[in-house]
C-alpha cells in the first residue's frame, strides 16, 4: 500500500493552492521546530523546508521515510508514531497533521490532540487536515485502513477542548470525488 501511496504524489498531483496557502501562512516564519506529523513520503516536509522552516517529517512507515529521505535531501526525516513521541513538553513551534489522524477511532482523537498541545509552545500553530463530514462522525473504507470523516465543528470543539482555539479554517471538495468533502483547521495553542 506504501508504493501506491508514494505514486499518488510522484505522479505529479499538486495540491491545492488554498492548502498550500494555509500551511506556508501558518507553519513559516515560527520560531522553533515544527514537527509534520504522519508526514508520508515527506512532500509536506519538503515543502516547509523548502520555506526555511526547521521541519522534521516523522512517520510510522518505513518505506515513507526512506523514499522521503531519497527525493528529499535538506530535512530531517526519522520514524516514529505520532501516537508515542518522546518530545518533551513545550518543545515545538509547529505541527503539521495533514491527513495523519484519519485513521484515529474517535475515542483515541482526543488523546492525540491532548499530546500534539502538549507538545506545542505557548501560542504554538497547529494545521491539521482531515476528511469532512456534513453531520456525524462517520466510518468508511479507505485504501489503506477504515478511515474516518468528521463534521468540521465537532472537530473543532475537540481541539477546543484539547487547548487550541481556531484561527482559520477550510473547506473543499476534492476535484475528482465530488462525493467527498475535506477540512482543515489551523489551530493556536492557548
Amino acid at each position: 500500500m506504501s508504493a501506491q501511496y508514494i505514486a499518488l504524489f510522484d505522479g505529479g498531483g499538486q495540491a491545492h493552492a488554498d492548502d498550500t496557502a494555509l500551511i506556508r501562512d501558518q507553519l513559516a516564519g515560527l520560531d522553533g521546530a515544527v514537527l509534520d506529523l504522519g508526514c508520508g513520503p515527506g512532500h509536506w516536509t519538503a515543502y516547509l523546508h523548502s520555506l526555511g522552516v526547521e521541519v522534521t517529517g516523522i512517520d510510522l512507515v518505513p518505506e515513507f521515510i526512506d523514499h522521503a529521505r531519497a527525493n528529499f535531501p535538506g530535512p530531517a526525516f526519522r520514524l516514529g508514531s505520532m501516537t508515542e513521541l518522546d518530545v518533551p513538553d513545550h518543545s515545538v513551534a509547529g505541527i503539521l497533521s495533514w491527513y495523519s489522524t484519519i485513521h484515529l477511532p474517535p475515542p483515541e482523537l482526543d488523546h492525540v490532540l491532548a499530546e500534539f498541545r502538549r507538545m506545542l509552545t505557548p501560542s504554538g500553530r497547529l494545521v491539521i487536515g482531515f476528511f469532512d463530514s456534513e453531520d456525524e462522525v462517520a466510518e468508511f473504507d479507505h485504501k489503506v485502513l477504515t478511515a474516518y470523516r468528521w463534521p468540521v465543528d465537532e472537530f473543532s470543539a475537540r481541539l477546543t477542548r484539547a487547548g487550541f482555539t481556531e484561527l482559520q479554517r477550510l473547506q473543499q471538495q476534492f476535484p475528482d470525488r465530488p462525493d467527498r468533502r475535506y477540512a482543515a483547521i489551523a489551530a493556536t495553542a492557548t
